[in-house]
This record gives C-alpha cells, structure tokens and sequence, in this order.
C-alpha cells in the first residue's frame, strides 16, 4: 500500500514538473513581452499584441515615415509618422527638435489618442529595429502617459509570426488630450544648459549612444544650413553604442536582461543618466532600454550634438576615450560601486574646431 502511495506521489510530483516545463515553454513562445526585465511591462511581443488586440482601449500607432512605409500595416493601426514630433530652427540652425509638450499633446488628439488608452508603438527593422517607436515612447513619458508599450521587432516581428497585415491603416476621431501638469514628466526632457551645468555633478552619468568613431571625433556631421559641427563628444560622456543593445543587426531585438546587465556593467541605476546621440533618435533607443532595465532617472539631452557641437554655441568637446570604472551590474546589488568615469590611456582631453582635427586642451567655455 506505501508503495502505491509512493509512486502516486511521484506521478502527481512528475505532471506538476512537466507542466511547469510546458508553461515555460509556452510563455517563451509567445515571447513573454521580455518577461525578465524589471519594466517588462513597456515591452510588447507580437503575441502579446495578438492576444490583446480587441482590449477596447488599445491603440496601435505604426509610426513610420512614408520613406519606410511598405503601405501595410498591423490591422487597427493608427499611421502616426514620428517625424511629425519634431521641427527645424531656422533661426538657430539647429535642426530635428522635439515640438515640445503642448504640441505633442495637441498632434495624439488630433489621430483620435486619449489620454487612458493603452497605446502600442511600432516601426520596422529597415528603420533602425525600434529606434523611431522609441522616440514616440519618450515623447509618451515626458507627457507622463502611464499605459504604453513598444512592441519589439517592430512590424516585421509581426510578421515573422505569421499574423495577418491590413492595407487601410485607422482613422480615428479627433478627441482632446491633456496631460495633468502635476503628471507630467519634463526631467525626463533636457538641454543643453541643464547638462552644461551639470559636468562634473556626481549625481550625473552622460551617455553618448553614437558610433565610436562619431564619439572619438573621427566622423562629424553638419548643422541644418550644412555647416560642420565640431567633432568629438561631451566631456566625461562614456560610449555605449545603441546597437550593441540588439541580439544581432538582422532581427533587431533585444539581448536578453543578462546580457544588457554586462552591456551597462558600472553605470549606476541610482544615479541619473543622461543619454544623447547626433539629434535624438537613437538616443531614444538606449533610452527606452535603460527604462526596460528599471533605471529610475533617464533623461534625453533629445537636442544632442545638433545642439552641443553647434559652431555658433560655446559647449565644451572632447575626443578622450572614456569608461566606466565600476563593477556592478545594474540591477543587482547596490549601483554605489558602479558609475565613474576613467579616462581611457594617458591622453589629455581635447577639443576640437568644426569640422577640423582635434587640438589640445579641453576649456570649458561656457554655453
């Protein structure tokens, strides 16, 4: 009779172990929306967006440009270019900035976005995997907009799945959107002033999220009336290129939590940090990554080297390597032993003229 009673129990103990594994399994497979990082819930996968397509307070937003728009898109999706959030400055010469709060406001009204939707945001992998749905998400948290995701892998994550694509994106009808003030989240947005007078403030990390070669001031870029910017990056700044944030170039999605810990290994979540690339754009990307990680005070310097490196404004450059000196993984222990800064080998700091070769001797010069 024990003996029944044993192996009764081994067989109960067994299915429970075989359905756990099976759970898991099904949970991988429909990709779990990046089940193990701490803000899981801004990530979506094209599962999850399957599962949740008919939540009557969904809405999809395809912001793709009609550059990248391959006229179709995930069915009930609202076409909202990223591209409308930003604008030129004639008059400064700085091109490619955010329209700002009020305006952003009034342009989710106008495609019919409320302000307790639930709102998805995708683009494609030909658009740089997730980098432009990026920018509409920080856009939504600088308005404070608690209920959003950024499906990962874009439209062509959707359609790697199998699932069905429209030919007719969604119209909506205009509706008023209005953030609350008090629940709005502008630390989220910064300048070029607000980072100035912060080099050298503890409290601060600078990421620059460009490529090597743009941060060590070999490749430069032109204003908005085609003058060259000054080359090199801001001082104290450490370079992780957003790239580095995907599995691989072709898919674009993203390394596992594991992996982004080694990925930002000494910059420290209970510090703030300040990320910028060339105008905004990819900088977002990182952005959104660091908010997946749990990094509490993320800013977008959204102005970036348009701005910092302008040959009309006074902001300090440099083209010194440098990296971050702590050891802890963000996310695990504590972030006091992560995020100082060295400077990569024996060379002092640098400045640079636009567009010419680095000269010695990084002066702060105002701005």
């Amino acid at each position: 009779m024990q003996n029944d009673v044993k192996t009764t129990r081994y067989l109960v103990i067994g299915i429970l172990l075989l359905l756990a594994v099976v759970w898991s399994l099904a949970s991988a497979g429909r990709g779990n929306a990046g089940g193990e990082y701490p803000r899981a819930d801004l990530l979506a996968s094209a599962e999850w967006l399957q599962e949740h397509a008919d939540d009557p307070d969904l809405v999809i937003l395809d912001v793709r440009t009609d550059d990248h728009f391959h006229g179709k898109v995930i069915p009930g999706a609202v076409r909202l270019p990223w591209s409308e959030f930003r604008y030129d400055s004639r008059t400064s010469g700085v091109g490619e900035l955010f329209v700002g709060p009020d305006r952003a406001q009034e342009i989710l009204g106008e495609h019919g976005i409320g302000r307790t939707d639930t709102i998805v945001v995708y683009d494609s992998v030909e658009r740089d995997g997730g980098a432009t749905a990026s920018y509409v998400f920080w856009v939504l948290d600088v308005l404070g907009h608690e209920k959003k995701r950024l499906l990962e892998g874009g439209i062509d994550a959707w359609e790697r799945a199998g699932l069905d694509l429209d030919s007719t994106p969604e119209k909506l009808q205009p509706i008023l959107y209005q953030a609350p003030t008090e629940a709005m989240e502008t630390d989220r947005w910064t300048d070029g002033r607000f980072v100035y007078q912060r080099l050298g403030d503890p409290f601060y990390q600078i990421l620059d999220v460009r490529s090597p070669a743009e941060y060590l001031g070999r490749k430069g870029s032109k204003d908005l009336h085609g003058n060259p910017l000054k080359l090199g990056h801001i001082p104290t700044a450490v370079n992780i290129e957003y790239k580095r944030n995907w599995v691989d170039e072709e898919a674009k999605m993203l390394k596992p939590y594991s992996e982004l810990q080694e990925l930002y290994r000494g910059l420290d979540p209970e510090r703030a940090v300040v990320v910028y690339c060339d105008s905004g754009r990819r900088g977002s990307f990182s952005y959104f990554v660091l908010r997946l990680m749990g990094f509490a005070h993320v800013t977008s310097y959204e102005a970036s080297w348009k701005e910092w490196a302008h040959p009309a404004l006074y902001y300090p450059v440099e083209t010194v390597e440098r990296t971050l000196a702590g050891t802890a993984l963000p996310g695990a222990s504590a972030g006091r032993a992560a995020g100082t800064t060295v400077q990569a080998g024996e060379k002092s700091s640098a400045t640079s003229e636009p567009g010419g070769e680095p000269q010695g001797g990084y002066v702060s010069c105002g701005g």
